[in-house]
């Protein structure tokens, strides 16, 4: 049979299409490096009660992901620490707003859960596939909707107004907005983000599987290329 192009040559045709640098100072990396400064910030204000200072912050430093990224493509300035930071950014700072909401009593438990074992298993799947294999499952469109959701429900669960009182379906604490209780209109946000993370990450898992298959049948050259065809 012919062999199917499958994840990961679509992958290796979007790395062959974008001219990766060495460069360190480039303007995205400084924007990357500026966004995770905010986060010490952003839990100073948080921590201090000043929840539409701290909304702010947030909103700049997550917003500034797009603006980054699209300067990178835009001015061939996509770098390999790039490549690495700008995504470890997203994750340090979902991670820090999410136990961030825990603390101050405006998030279940299972959400951050959900949220840091998902991240860190993204972190970590992403940095083994790298070192081992050479191979980087670049962030899909669907991906970077899912995190702006998330984003925009955990900025309106920081600003907390305006709150709206729940559905009433269900009569757990664990379920704001499905409950009775008065809720910000972030909550919505961060379940949609939550679903579509969901979907993304198994397609991510997918990508990831298929790429390491790939990997180790180029390495072992031509003996299993019969076997390695779909």
């Amino acid at each position: 049979m012919s062999q199917n192009p499958g994840t990961l040559k679509k992958v290796r045709s979007e790395q062959a299409d974008e001219e990766v640098i060495d460069a360190i100072f480039t303007i995205p990396n400084v924007i990357s490096f500026v966004r995770l400064c905010m986060v010490p910030v952003f839990l100073l204000l948080l921590f201090g009660g000043n929840d539409v200072a701290a909304a702010i912050l947030f909103g700049i430093a997550s917003g500034t992901d797009f603006v980054d990224g699209q300067i990178a493509r835009r001015t061939r300035a996509v770098s390999k620490l790039g490549q690495i930071l700008d995504p470890a950014v997203d994750r340090i700072l979902m991670i820090t707003a999410v136990l961030g909401l825990l603390v101050v009593g405006r998030m279940p438990l299972w959400i951050i859960v959900l949220v840091i074992v998902r991240d860190l298993s993204l972190l970590a799947g992403g940095a083994l596939l790298l070192a081992r294999w050479r191979v980087r499952v670049p962030v899909i469109f669907p991906g970077k909707v899912a995190t702006t959701f998330l984003f925009a429900g955990f900025a309106g669960l920081l600003l907390n107004a305006p709150q709206f009182p729940g559905l009433g379906i269900v009569d757990v604490s664990w379920l704001p907005g499905l409950n009775a209780a008065t809720v910000s209109w972030g909550i919505w946000f961060v379940y949609i983000g939550l679903v579509m993370s969901i979907a993304t990450t198994v397609f991510y898992a997918y990508a990831g599987a298929r790429a390491i298959v790939s990997a180790r049948c180029a390495g072992a050259g031509d003996e299993t290329g019969d076997r390695c065809s779909s």
